[in-house]
């Protein structure tokens, strides 16, 4: 068993390597099958691992509503072994593993199949390199979910942030692209800072970071009030870093700079989740901590507000998806930040479906109009592209919260558990929620309605794209419409939140005191406020025509100056205190110092040979003077 779930991990390794190192001598073909048949094979053993989880773990279930916790630490060999400190390379198989196991490869197959066609007209070692950087980044996300403890858990993590630099800075001969990996890769360091502060933390405190050690209430207790506040934040600070939260959110509008299928893989299946799972991972340490949680709640719904009115005016339909995603991360962590941690985590699996499917089905639209991405530029694309406009309509109504779809029952959650504990919060989440009906169906009017307004040239090549692209996008469409029922509430049906009861021996559920027609209320609240952003949305731009330029629509478009904002108060001055320590320090002080030691003794060197003339004589008279010298010393200095 230890070695059939090692191979979950291992084959997008093996992957990794035969096509990174025979990326020059395989075939398009074979590099595309390897590529995505390590995927595959990946998501077929974590399927068996979901369907046998008490194999692995020892668990007995004795009634419906009680069971016997099995071990779910598979252990492989010691990492690092100094004194005392003892961190095992070892694997944590348990309902939230596994679930999130299905999610990276089961989208990311899928991604996988679509990237064969997409990235078909790219050359031979390009091609292998792409597939290579592809596996490796599900081989770190892997290595991030089903580590036992935090090292491993980092490890994975550094993992993901490399492969993110590599794959959006894909092209890098584009002086701008590479700029986005770039950033995307500072601006996770200073995350990852975070994280692994509180690593060393928990290591000071208490000698080991395995989960089943440090995440257990007696072990939690030892800690004080200070500690915890401390680590969680830090481990906050981490995951704001990894899934885009105020103030380390810039980059991944940016990420947009890499291929379509690398960004559904980034913002919908494996990079951007990993703070949300670590968070949920860590839920008794976090809910020892009400004021992190406060932090969370309140950092997250200001940043799906925020995001949710840039996407508003973008045109780049990337960007608005990009934006999009942000904002739903958002909502995320203030299910996290409202103790409803399995709403988070619910929201992150019909998220990957409807998120993916939206990326794929933009990265559809793109190829059929020959790379524009500009949604004013096009138009007119429903009757000529059928199956990508009705897939990219259901993603719109699930992402939108419209039932029966995947996005509404996850919305839902999270916004009662807002409800129950801020009404603030849940203003805002509603208000929000509004927003981003109306900017995805702005999106999908705009694209697919009305008349093409792309070139001549253009509008000749538009064709449907090739099943290996569509069939990923149905497949997400169908998981888009029913991935929401695992976690249908009581309030629907008798006997639901089979998502909670699953993940109850690892997350724990919250308790909402709120009474059924009150929920009813809210239910209906939110959907009628959504389907009226969807009518205002249609009668705007049914037929489009180009949009007024206010100066809050400029301010929108310019995503509210936060990037000028950053360049002003932190990067040019720090680009000013480089040159100055440059200038000044390194050139003017160090190296003159170093520089001015070389000259002292170059110059002494050259006055002192002309004491070596060659003359016996002088060397007589030298020898006499400096006995003579000595003499006087040693007489009148002698005490």
């Amino acid at each position: 068993m230890k070695n059939l779930i090692l191979l979950i991990p291992l084959l997008p390794f093996l992957g990794f390597l035969i096509n990174g190192l025979g990326r020059k001598y395989l075939s398009k073909t074979l590099i595309g099958i390897i590529g995505s048949g390590v995927i595959l094979g990946s998501f077929a053993i974590s399927v068996y691992a979901f369907l046998n989880l008490g194999k692995f773990t020892g668990e007995k279930v004795i009634s419906s509503s009680a069971r016997i916790l099995g071990n779910p630490v598979l252990h492989y060999y010691d990492f690092i072994k100094v004194g005392a400190l003892r961190i095992p390379f070892a694997f944590q198989i348990d309902q939230l593993s596994t679930l999130f196991l299905l999610i990276i490869t089961g989208v990311g197959f899928l991604i996988h199949l679509y990237s064969t066609a997409y990235m078909h007209e790219e050359k031979q070692d390009h091609f292998g390199r792409y597939f290579a950087y592809l596996n490796l980044f599900v081989f770190s996300m892997l290595l991030l979910v089903m580590g036992a403890n935090f090292v491993i858990m980092f490890i994975g993590w550094e993992g993901v942030g490399l492969c993110s630099y590599l794959l959006i800075g894909y092209w890098f001969k584009n002086v701008d692209y590479t700029k986005a990996a770039k950033k995307a890769f500072v601006m996770n360091r200073i995350g990852d800072l975070g994280f692994l502060l509180a690593v060393f933390w928990l290591i000071a405190k208490l000698g080991s970071v395995d989960y089943s050690y440090v995440l257990t209430p007696g072990v939690i207790d030892r800690l004080s009030t200070g500690d915890i506040v401390g680590i969680t934040l830090l481990l906050f600070l981490g995951a704001t870093g990894k899934s885009a939260q105020i103030p380390l959110y810039t980059w991944l509008p940016d990420a947009m700079a890499g291929p379509t299928p690398v960004s559904a893989l980034i913002h919908a299946a494996t990079m951007v989740t990993a703070g949300i799972y670590m968070i949920a991972r860590s839920n008794l340490l976090f809910s020892a901590a009400p004021l992190t949680l406060n932090v969370i709640a309140i950092i997250g719904v200001a940043t799906a507000f925020l995001a949710a009115t840039i996407a508003l005016r973008q045109n780049d339909i990337k960007k608005v998806l990009a934006y999009s995603t942000v904002s739903q991360l958002g909502y995320m962590f203030l299910a996290l930040g409202t103790g409803a941690y399995v709403a988070a985590v619910f929201h992150v699996m019909t998220h990957a479906f409807f998120k993916a499917l939206l990326f794929l089905g933009s990265g559809s639209v793109i190829h059929a109009v020959g790379g524009q991405q500009d949604i004013r530029y096009m138009g007119g694309l429903r009757k000529k592209l059928p199956v990508t406009y009705t897939t990219f309509l259901i993603g719109c109504l699930a992402i939108a919260g419209i039932a029966p779809f995947a996005g509404f029952f996850s919305k839902d959650a999270i916004l009662l558990s807002a409800f129950a504990s801020n009404k603030v919060l849940y203003a805002v989440g509603l208000l929000t929620a509004a927003m981003t009906a109306f900017y995805m169906f702005r999106l999908l009017f705009i694209t697919f309605g009305g008349s093409f307004r792309g070139t001549e040239e253009q509008a000749h090549h538009i064709h449907e794209s090739p099943a290996a692209m569509t069939i990923p996008l149905i497949i997400l469409a169908v998981l888009s419409i029913v991935g929401g029922f695992v976690g249908i509430p009581e309030l629907f049906m008798h006997g639901g939140e089979k998502l909670a009861d699953y993940l109850s021996p690892v997350v724990a559920s919250k308790e909402i005191q709120v009474e059924h027609s009150t929920e009813w209320i809210l239910v209906i609240l939110t959907t009628v406020i959504a389907v009226v952003a969807i009518i205002i949305a249609w009668m705007r731009y049914r037929s489009y025509r180009e949009e007024r330029k206010t100066p809050l629509a400029r301010a929108l478009e310019n995503k509210w100056y936060v990037d000028e904002i950053y360049d002003a108060i932190i990067v040019k001055p720090l680009n000013k205190l480089g040159a100055f320590v440059n200038t000044v320090i390194e050139r003017g002080t160090i190296d003159a110092l170093v520089n001015g030691v070389g000259k002292a003794v170059n110059y002494g060197g050259r006055q002192m040979r002309w004491l070596q003339s060659g003359q016996v004589g002088n060397y007589v008279l030298l020898m006499v003077i400096s006995m003579v010298l000595l003499f006087v010393l040693q007489f009148f200095l002698r005490k």
